[in-house]
């Protein structure tokens, strides 16, 4: 049996300009855009080495973090909707 796709998360959002700093221009739906973040994190080595759950912010990414220099992945995709309309 083959699974559909939701389409709730194919759904094509807005994105604030901080955001498009990161992951270049919206519309995306939420899943391109969290895998264009880990591209930006992964790319830039931001990802903490002593544990892979957190993501060590530069200065874009403190934006869309709420000023926050330090954030886990599930708190990371929770501040990443408050940039999609």
């Amino acid at each position: 049996m083959v699974r559909k796709a939701n389409p709730a998360l194919l759904k094509p959002y807005n994105l604030s300009a901080e955001l498009e700093a990161v992951v270049g221009k919206g519309p995306l739906p939420r899943g391109q855009v969290v895998k264009k973040l880990w591209e930006y994190i992964k790319s830039n080595g931001l990802q903490d080495q002593q544990n892979k759950r957190n993501i060590n912010a530069d200065e874009k990414l403190r934006v869309i973090f709420g000023g926050k220099s330090q954030v886990n992945m599930f708190e990371m995709t929770k501040l990443v909707s408050g940039h999609l309309s």
